[in-house]
């Protein structure tokens, strides 16, 4: 069972710094503490700065900030007036990877386009990690991976923002910080590599040769750990949990959202905000969550967070700290 220890604290001391460090199996950290998941309910662009704020953890140097841009013709990403004080703030560039799919991102020009159309670069620089090679990190106790493949710009980034619209997802249940930064910052060989569990790096070959759920779903927690331990200490994770579609930003047409915003969400530990936004869900008095839980549970969801537990990525006991 989740522990969930609401502790109120003023918004004008937020700057409580988050203790980071491998989880006993309790889900502790050496020191005996939880890892904390901060809240805001209200969204706003300020509450966006000062969550990240209230991680403790500065960003520096070049940093990335990891958001899905949305397929042309979706509406439920993240918008550029949400976000733009908090890149700006830390001076960050939007990063992403071109898709497997097909689509509107499946190259780098119509990734861009698609990037201005919907008005991200019209607050920051954007790249396309991808557009000049992808690079492989390892993955450390895999079951199915043993390395990831990631856009090759991704190492010129001294830190990096896991920066995530928190929603259901089609294959994977829900996308959160684990599927942001595991099929997000992979290429598009390295999402076919997820995809197919480590089968193929093919785009045209992966989607008739799907495997088994679970595999699937580990192999993501896998590429997320990869990501996770080449960056270290130089990493964060907010989530912001708004337009609540069962489909992803990946969608050209998801479906509309049933339930109402929660709000913002930020963390030192991955797996600690993702459960802690899936509890929120289902915690909720909106008898439209019904729709989001079905999506999350019919594909066996959770087991994402069960495996990146498993392979000492963070812990699914926290303790929320609720800022307003």
């Amino acid at each position: 069972m989740t522990m969930m220890m609401a502790t109120m604290i003023a918004a004008a001391g937020c700057a409580h710094a988050q203790q980071s460090g491998t989880t006993g199996a309790d889900g502790t950290s050496a020191d005996g503490s939880l890892p904390k998941v901060y809240f805001f309910k209200e969204i706003t662009p300020q509450n966006l700065v000062r969550i990240y704020e209230a991680l403790g953890r500065e960003a520096h140097g070049k940093i990335a900030v990891k958001l899905s841009t949305g397929e042309p013709g979706g509406h439920n990403f993240l918008q550029p007036a949400l976000i733009k004080d908090l890149v700006q703030k830390v001076g960050g560039t939007i990063v992403e990877c071109n898709t497997a799919y097909g689509g509107g991102r499946a190259d780098t020009r119509s990734h861009l386009k698609a990037a201005a159309d919907h008005g991200f670069t019209a607050i920051a620089p954007v790249e396309i990690m991808d557009a000049e090679g992808e690079t492989e990190l390892p993955v450390k106790g895999g079951k199915h991976l043993d390395h990831d493949i990631v856009g090759k710009g991704f190492l010129k980034y001294d830190f990096t923002i896991i920066l995530s619209h928190f929603k259901g997802h089609a294959m994977g249940g829900f996308g959160g910080a684990i599927k942001n930064m595991s099929i997000g910052i992979a290429s598009s060989h390295g999402k076919a590599w997820i995809h197919s569990a480590g089968t193929t790096t093919d785009p045209n070959r992966v989607w008739g040769a799907l495997p088994a759920q679970d595999d699937f779903l580990e192999s993501m927690a896998e590429a997320a750990k990869a990501v996770a331990d080449h960056c270290g200490d130089n990493i964060l994770y907010i989530s912001v949990a708004n337009k609540l579609s069962v489909d992803c930003d990946c969608d050209s047409s998801p479906a509309d959202p049933r339930m109402g915003d929660i709000g913002i969400l930020a963390s030192l530990d991955p797996v600690a905000l993702d459960r802690a936004c899936t509890d929120l869900v289902r915690s909720s008095a909106d008898p439209g969550k019904v729709h989001l839980i079905e999506r999350i549970d019919s594909r066996h969801g959770m087991h994402t967070l069960d495996h990146a537990e498993a392979l000492g990525m963070g812990s699914q006991k926290y303790e929320l700290v609720k800022l307003d």
